[in-house]
């Protein structure tokens, strides 16, 4: 029986069982306590000043006063709001335009290599443009975050919906469905995986380019503060904001996931599987 057990285990940890046990909580997080020990006795013992590397609890404590005092929710706000909206754009772009490089020739030859050329351009060189073009309002932040979450999802979604079983494909055409029925019907399904594989990827990717776009000019939000406190030479105060820019992505990859769990219920995998797969 201990054997057979164990053999269900090995085969649902084969098979990528995506489920958090307790166990995978407390290795986590007991790494997490680890590294921070470390840090903090090799800042005292070593005498690290705070101007090149602040201790953990003083990263805390620039954290605790940051948020209790309310100074950077506001900032918080601001790129929370360029990184929902860029976000958002970004991912309703490149599904549109991802579905029909993938379903039209004519697309895929004549649009496509445009964008991989556009992708291959800087995005710190491309910011300054964008601000001249748009200001240092709201515009210019959402756009760079649509821009730069934008590639990761196409590229997903071109291969998702290329990415089918011919068999099912040539079903499809003996039923005389039309492309429409065999997209949605097909295509659609079998690429929801490798879609929200890219839409992981745009999540974490919408931060940077929220940052990104508020280095080159901006009078609000978490990268504007980023410069403020760096010429101000207050490092446990950067180090707090990089938590909460790390927190912000995490929340929304996380909200991703879930949906993904919630939608493509049927690639579950290990004990998540449906009865009877």
């Amino acid at each position: 029986m201990t054997a057979k057990r164990k053999k269900r285990n090995w085969d649902a940890d084969s098979f990528g069982d995506e489920r958090w046990t307790r166990k995978d909580v407390v290795l986590s997080g007991a790494m997490l306590v680890l590294f921070l020990l470390l840090w903090e006795i090799g800042i005292r013992v070593l005498k690290v000043p705070e101007l090149i590397v602040p201790a953990p609890s003083s990263v805390f404590e620039a954290l605790r006063l940051s948020l209790v005092s309310g100074f950077l929710l506001p900032h918080i706000g601001v790129t929370l709001f360029e990184v929902v909206a860029g976000y958002l754009i970004g991912a309703v772009a490149a599904l549109a335009l991802g579905c029909a490089v993938a379903q039209f020739r004519i697309v895929d030859r004549v649009i496509y290599p445009y964008i991989v050329c556009f992708q291959a351009v800087p995005k710190v060189a491309l910011a300054p443009l964008l601000v001249i073009w748009f200001g240092f309002g709201l515009s210019s932040k959402v756009l760079m975050t649509a821009i730069i979450s934008f590639f990761p999802i196409l590229v997903n979604t071109v291969v998702g919906v290329k990415t089918v079983e011919r068999e099912r494909i040539e079903l499809m055409i003996a039923l005389n469905a039309t492309r429409w029925q065999t997209f949605m019907q097909v295509r659609l399904p079998s690429a929801l995986p490798f879609i929200f594989a890219g839409l992981e990827i745009g999540a974490v990717m919408a931060v940077i380019g929220a940052v990104v776009g508020e280095f080159v000019g901006a009078d609000g939000g978490l990268g504007y503060m980023l410069l403020v406190y760096q010429a101000d030479l207050k490092n446990a105060f950067v180090f707090a904001i990089l938590i909460i820019l790390a927190a912000m992505g995490m929340i929304l990859h996380a909200l991703i996931v879930a949906a993904h769990r919630h939608f493509v219920f049927w690639t579950r995998t290990g004990g998540d599987r449906p009865t009877g797969v």
